[in-house]
């Protein structure tokens, strides 16, 4: 049984987005399919590999890089140059970092006549890259579109804080936009929709998503760029059906690994190769990502990553060769095998020949079967054909039954799963919350037993306090009425009283004491 690849039909695309003007203008994007997989849809357009270029003389690059292009790093109009006629840029990404408020700070007619220089040398697409501060870009990109009116120039990062400035000053001159939002799916589509309502068209927006360098982020950059795809081709988000934009070779070029030389490197492999290896890594992985521009740096990372292109898209041609060549060779086949069936009859009709003398009616005979045998040979071949396409109409639609089928009982499946899924996090959420509530029920009556005890404990304490006070009061009256007994009453006196009288007086008065206090009964 031959081995058939799982395809997948996905019901949305993504757009195609043109750079540059015309006579140097190429398409992005278009796919209908994740990347390179050609087996079930189509990619129409080709990655587009660019290479950046400063409008100032870099001052922190490593031997590696500066060796490249230090002879041309003075003009950027001759970098650019270089970079197309004979490194093979596809594309010209002027990096504006003369703008950095943080650096030179430089004005933006300085950023416009860079740009002007760069476009008087090249024919390929130029984008324009800002220094990534809204309020420095706003300015700065909104005289560069002025200036170069009609150009169709990719503006960029434009965010959230500068997107009205600059996408009205692209929707007005003519150029397209780089929307770039931090590593995030919403914050991308949140960006495009404020894009939207500003009347700037789908078509003239590139989505940077921000690129991380190989081990300082890459694989969050990735994730992101994977699920802009998935909700792209998937789900049919229609503010997110845009091309990838990656500024690759910035990042790579400013992390530690690619920047070492000298002793500081060591153990680290050969400074010459390092960081252009890196670089071509990191493009690869974006171009699995769905990548459709690669801004890089060194030109034999652009070398590695235009050969790993060619064969990719060699063998998706060849892959859409032999689909084509596959349905007739088949049919053909299948013509070829009812031949042999045919064939042998003709070589009967020599041996009529001998009857021929005889009478024209006896060569009449062989002379119709011979013309009637042919006939069935000829029209022999487009049955098989035939009856070939009608089998393989059928393959299909059992094919197209089969995976519907497929995708229904996955469908169900997932269904399923989700609601046991649902069922039983229910369940333990009640059961959860059942013991919470039982263990706050045994906690609070602990808490009133343990109150009622400490009651009962005091009730007991004072009880026992008030008998013993008692007790002790009882015995100091007997005692007092013991000494009374010894005393002459003629000469006692107690409050205007005397003899008996004040002794009864006392006692009483005694007795009124203790009962007011709450220790004698009445």
């Amino acid at each position: 049984m031959p081995f058939e690849l799982t395809k997948v039909s996905y019901s949305g695309s993504i757009m195609e987005v043109p750079l540059g003007q015309d006579g140097n203008q190429v398409t992005v994007g278009g796919e209908t399919s994740y990347p390179f997989h050609t087996f079930e849809g189509v990619m129409p357009n080709r990655p587009l590999l660019a290479m950046e270029v400063w409008d100032m003389e870099p001052d922190d690059w490593p031997s590696a890089c500066a060796e490249q292009f230090s002879d041309v790093w003075s003009d950027c109009g001759a970098w650019a140059k270089k970079c197309v006629e004979e490194f093979g840029a596809q594309a010209i990404v002027l990096q504006l970092k003369s703008t950095d408020p943080n650096g030179e700070d430089a004005p933006p007619e300085k950023a416009s006549e860079a740009v002007g220089k760069v476009l008087d040398a090249v024919n390929v697409p130029v984008l324009v890259w800002g220094s990534a501060n809204a309020n420095k870009d706003a300015e700065v990109l909104k005289k560069i579109a002025e200036d170069f009116e009609g150009k169709n120039i990719m503006l960029g990062p434009v965010d959230e804080d500068n997107h009205k400035a600059v996408g009205a000053a692209a929707l007005g001159f003519g150029h397209s936009i780089i929307a770039s939002s931090p590593i995030d799916v919403n914050l991308a589509k949140q960006l495009n929709i404020l894009l939207g309502n500003l009347g700037v068209p789908m078509e003239r927006i590139i989505i940077d998503p921000t690129t991380g360098g190989l081990g300082y982020g890459l694989e969050y950059s990735y994730s992101v760029m994977e699920r802009i795809r998935m909700a792209a081709l998937v789900q049919e988000d229609d503010k997110l059906v845009l091309p990838l934009i990656n500024n690759l070779g910035n990042e790579i070029w400013k992390s530690k690994e690619a920047k070492l030389e000298g002793e500081d490197s060591e153990g680290f492999g050969d400074n010459s190769k390092r960081g252009y290896l890196m670089e071509a890594a990191g493009a690869v992985s974006y171009l699995l990502a769905g990548s459709d521009v690669l801004i890089m740096r060194h030109p034999e990372a652009l070398k590695l990553v235009k050969g790993y292109l060619d064969k990719m898209w060699t063998a998706r041609a060849a892959a859409a060769e032999k689909a084509a060549v596959d349905r007739p060779k088949v049919a053909a086949l299948a013509a070829g095998a009812a031949k042999p069936a045919t064939a042998p009859k003709p070589a009967a009709a020599p041996a009529a020949k001998p009857a021929a003398p005889q009478a024209p009616k006896a060569e009449a005979k062989p002379e119709t079967k011979a013309e009637a045998k042919p006939e069935p040979k000829v029209e022999a071949k487009p049955e098989p054909e035939v009856d070939a396409k009608a089998k393989a109409e059928a393959d299909a639609k059992a094919k197209v039954a089969a995976e519907a089928k497929a995708k229904a009982d996955a469908e169900a499946k997932a269904k399923a799963d989700a609601e046991a899924k649902a069922k039983a996090e229910a369940e333990a959420k009640a059961k959860a919350e059942a013991e919470a509530k039982a263990k706050a029920e045994a906690e609070k009556k602990e808490r009133e037993e343990r109150k009622a005890k400490e009651a009962d404990d005091l009730a007991t304490l004072r009880r026992q306090r008030r008998e013993a006070h008692m007790q002790r009061l009882q015995e100091e009256a007997q005692h007092a009425s013991d000494e009374d007994e010894d005393v002459e009453y003629g000469e006692y006196r107690a409050e205007g009283f005397a003899g008996p009288e004040a002794a009864f007086v006392e006692k009483s008065l005694t007795r009124w004491r203790l009962r007011g206090d709450g220790y004698l009964p009445k």
